[in-house]
């Protein structure tokens, strides 16, 4: 049982994520990031299944089969991909990804971004979003539009670094100035 440095790393996330949706424009968004993780259904799941390196989550899903913390966390934060997986009105399909709102797109990449840095420390990169991204990409449920909004500002990240990946957050995603 880990509860501090469980703790140490969820306040780490937050602030990284907290910086990079400040530069995006999302205020409330980065001050309200992921406080689900405070609950104790999902705090003490991660305190119990801390390793550092990854996500607690991972581990109690190898240990018990599922992960209760992640079941509570995802219906309640908006920017994953899925709390927007519902049934299908119209493709046939049982389940499908709905077009997410933009600002939740963006804080997704904010996030992707900042859980890259938190688990990855040293070994980060710009192209580490991406590649991550990449590695489960065939398993994800995203609506096509909100698939290739965040596969573009991952691609932007990657290719022409962070400064340009949040310009291109704002600017094309957001609707902001430069």
């Amino acid at each position: 049982m880990h509860p501090f440095k469980h703790l140490a790393t969820i306040t780490k996330h937050h602030n990284l994520v907290m910086v990079h949706c400040f530069k995006c424009g999302l205020y409330w968004q980065g001050l309200t990031h992921d406080f689900s993780k405070l609950s104790p259904i999902e705090f003490w799941s991660g305190a119990k299944y801390y390793q550092g390196t990854r996500s607690p989550n991972n581990a109690q899903r190898e240990a018990i089969g599922y992960t209760a913390a992640w079941l509570h966390h995802k219906g309640r934060n908006k920017h994953h991909l899925e709390y927007w997986i519902d049934y299908s009105a119209t493709s046939g399909k049982a389940l499908e990804g709905m077009r997410m709102p933009e600002k939740y797109v963006a804080e997704m990449f904010c996030d992707r971004v900042a859980a890259c840095k938190t688990y990855q420390g040293e070994k980060y990169t710009q192209a580490s979003p991406w590649v991550y991204y990449e590695k489960g990409r065939s398993q994800y449920l995203l609506h096509p539009e909100t698939q290739a909004q965040l596969e573009k500002c991952l691609q932007v990240l990657r290719d022409e670094g962070e400064e340009a990946a949040f310009r291109h957050v704002r600017t094309t995603l957001l609707g902001g100035k430069k």
